[in-house]
């Protein structure tokens, strides 16, 4: 009986008025703190971003080796994910195992052949572009319940379409240009949200 009294006392303290939370402070506060000890990671993380759209938008063949080694990565990251996949959902399994395989070989590929990457991604940029638009466009019809800001993801994806169909029609350089500054832009812009998310984690942290 005195375990039961003890959690509805926990419980009692959960739900209560303000001033009576002092076991969800006891629980939170050194799950965020050791969250927020870790700062410097993201911090680190918007850095390289920025290092690497730099690198990317200076046009040469470095950035053309860094978008393939990029490229690469993400392959791997995928097929590690479609690997968990397959560890959880036993009932398609093969499947998920499949898709893995096949990532990490293209992964692998990328990173030996990382200018043969670049120049297949920009062969096919337009096709690339138009399908991130669609999907943009789905994620925005999805969130209109929870999302009061939706139609900028909306416009988004109408916008990255036809950026995609007027790539489709341009020639080789002219998509592998697009392709770079591209990659350049949403790399500097990733960096700069990690580092604003680091000083925001430390905030916490310090509260």
């Amino acid at each position: 009986m005195s375990d039961v009294q003890d959690i509805k006392q926990a419980i009692g303290e959960l739900n209560g008025p303000p001033g009576s939370h002092r076991l969800a402070d006891s629980v939170l506060k050194p799950v965020l703190s050791r969250v927020a000890s870790y700062w410097w990671v993201a911090l680190l993380l918007g850095v390289l971003w920025i290092v690497v759209g730099v690198v990317v938008l200076k046009f040469n063949d470095a950035s053309v080796v860094t978008v393939g080694v990029l490229t690469g990565i993400m392959f791997l990251l995928f097929a590690l994910e479609e690997f968990a996949l397959a560890a959880i959902d036993r009932s398609a399994r093969w499947l998920w195992v499949l898709f893995g395989i096949i990532l990490a070989v293209g992964g692998v590929l990328a990173l030996i052949r990382p200018t043969a990457t670049f120049a297949g991604f920009a062969d096919i940029l337009g096709f690339v572009f138009v399908l991130i638009g669609v999907m943009w466009m789905f994620q925005a019809f999805t969130e209109r319940v929870f999302n009061d800001l939706w139609w900028l993801t909306l416009i988004s994806g109408i916008l990255m379409m036809a950026l995609g169909f007027w790539v489709s029609g341009q020639f080789f350089l002219t998509r592998a240009y697009t392709l770079l500054v591209f990659v350049g832009v949403w790399a500097v812009m990733a960096g700069t949200v990690d580092i604003v998310r680091a000083f925001q984690i430390r905030k916490l942290g310090d509260a």
